[in-house]
């Protein structure tokens, strides 16, 4: 489904970040084009309409999130808005724009849809895009991502990688599972280095907007885990190694 379908529609390459979550926040909804496939949880494909400007969207709603022996029930939604904005607070544009709604189904994640050819994945990268890589391998480790699959990696129009599918990151135990492991043991570069000290200060912060965000979205235990990783990470300046596993997600695409 392409985002051109009209003349009122606009691709999010052309919206601001903060407009695009204002029309995912207070649009309508116009059309719903059903279930999307190979989804774990109910996944829905729709459009959202607000000051004559429509987008694409995917739709998670709460209510169709399957139960997880190791994740608490209802919670997926929320841990996809907190790495939303997580990804806006570090300045690094992997999450599309990703808000917390009532919908058609319940109250759910509204996503921006990325326009993609489902053929391109990780795992058929090239060279060029390893600067991007190294920005979401790091991000992963933050949010202690379960489910970094290669096709939750996709390549827009303009060849910008973003990262998808975050419902289960964010747990107070290590859970860590991702197919991005090129950069295991080398050093953080000292641009993204700098971008996770910014996003440290604003998560201790507990007056910062930023946190107050967090703190609707996480428990208590989960920020805690969250500072603990931030705080490692920026000790050891390096990617981590693969632990004694689970290392990787099942399937890898």
């Amino acid at each position: 489904m392409n985002a051109h379908d009209d003349d009122t529609q606009q691709s999010g390459g052309e919206l601001t970040t903060e407009r695009l979550v204002e029309i995912l926040q207070r649009g309508t909804f116009e059309s719903e084009y059903g279930v999307m496939r190979w989804s774990s949880n109910y996944t829905f494909l729709l459009s959202v309409l607000h000051d004559d400007v429509q987008v694409m969207a995917v739709y998670k709603p709460q209510k169709g999130e399957r139960p997880l022996w190791d994740f608490p029930d209802g919670t997926l939604c929320y841990r996809e808005v907190a790495a939303f904005e997580t990804s806006r607070q570090l300045g690094w544009d992997i999450v599309p724009p990703t808000v917390l709604r009532e919908g058609p189904h319940g109250l759910g994640s509204v996503q921006l849809y990325i326009d993609h050819d489902p053929e391109v994945n990780y795992f058929a990268f090239t060279e060029e895009i390893r600067p991007q890589l190294q920005r979401l391998s790091i991000f992963d480790h933050l949010i202690n991502n379960a489910d970094r699959k290669g096709g939750h990696c996709l390549i827009d129009g303009s060849g910008h990688l973003w990262g998808i599918d975050h419902g289960i990151a964010f747990n107070s135990d290590h859970k860590l599972r991702t197919v991005i492991w090129d950069f295991a043991g080398q050093p953080i570069p000292p641009e993204l280095t700098q971008s996770i000290e910014i996003l440290c200060g604003e998560l201790d912060n507990p007056k910062s907007g930023y946190r107050s965000q967090l703190d609707t979205l996480l428990s208590p235990p989960e920020i805690t885990a969250f500072q603990r990783r931030v705080r490692q990470i920026l000790q050891t300046g390096r990617y981590p190694q693969p632990g004694r596993g689970p290392n990787y997600p099942w399937p890898p695409v």
